[in-house]
């Protein structure tokens, strides 16, 4: 066996359509991370408000967690443990100092159950999207993190990306200048954007950073009448698509390599020849 088969780790990107019924979506993510670890992944990652999807933005309130306690975070905490595979948590509704917002959160939750890292997205959604009726202001019920987040993981070190992050490359070079070997995107794209930006997005950040990309993404039709675009993906970090799930609840599964980037990134230095 080579050095390269003995450190391939497995990950699985998580696909689901999450809907009002908290208990419900978490029952249905509990399915979806036993089928990973059946599978034999180390590691799994949710999409973007996996736990929850109101019929109005301000709806997520009424479930919002304190950081440390709260159904959401505990479910999370005991499925690692209980299937010892590493769970990085899409987003879920974390309570911000202004009682009308919240962050948008993303725990990474080791196989003991151990939170290692915890991200509020960054860039919220605050657009009209061209040539559409379309609206979005996550603005209106969302608080917005500052600081990049990095973890150290079987895959290699994770850096932490949720949705709309993905169209600001200035933030994964930033994760990659903290060591990031492997990026999480989890995501809810509408259909429309989607279908627009969402391969070439991908590609492009792990192309551009030599990295891993693994985005787990919601599809379907949601109780506020939005559409999400689905697609979850991994992509390898010379910019090849390994494994994607167009539509429906499920699971994408590829190979990790944790030696790979950097053994790309020594014969191939373009991280060094930045000039800017």
């Amino acid at each position: 066996m080579s050095r390269t088969e003995h450190a391939t780790q497995k990950v699985a990107a998580v696909q689901m359509s999450s809907g009002d019924r908290l208990e419900d979506n978490l029952r249905r993510a509990g399915e979806l991370l036993a089928e990973a670890r059946a599978e034999g992944c180390v590691m799994a990652v949710l999409p973007e408000n996996f736990a929850y999807v109101g019929v109005r933005d301000q709806d997520k309130l009424a479930v919002a967690e304190c950081d440390g306690e709260g159904p959401i975070q505990a479910f999370v905490r005991e499925a690692a443990r209980r299937h010892s595979m590493w769970v990085v948590a899409g987003s879920l509704p974390l309570r911000s100092a202004q009682p009308s917002l919240v962050y948008g959160a993303c725990y990474v939750v080791d196989s003991e159950g151990e939170v290692r890292a915890r991200y509020r997205k960054i860039h919220l959604f605050d657009v009209d999207l061209p040539d559409s009726a379309e609206s979005y202001r996550e603005s209106a019920s969302m608080d917005r993190g500052i600081e990049p987040v990095t973890a150290d993981t079987p895959l290699g070190r994770l850096g932490v990306t949720i949705c709309y992050d993905v169209r600001f490359p200035e933030l994964y070079r930033r994760l990659v200048d903290s060591g990031a070997t492997v990026f999480s995107v989890a995501a809810a794209f509408t259909r429309t954007t989607g279908a627009a930006h969402w391969h070439a997005l991908l590609r492009a950040r792990a192309i551009e950073n030599l990295a891993y990309v693994v985005a787990a993404a919601q599809h379907g039709r949601h109780p506020n009448d939005r559409q999400t675009f689905g697609h979850s993906m991994i992509i390898d970090p010379w910019g090849r698509v390994l494994a994607e799930r167009e539509a429906g609840d499920g699971l994408v599964i590829a190979g990790i390599d944790p030696i790979l980037p950097e053994k790309i990134r020594r014969g191939f230095p373009v991280l060094e020849h930045r000039r800017v």
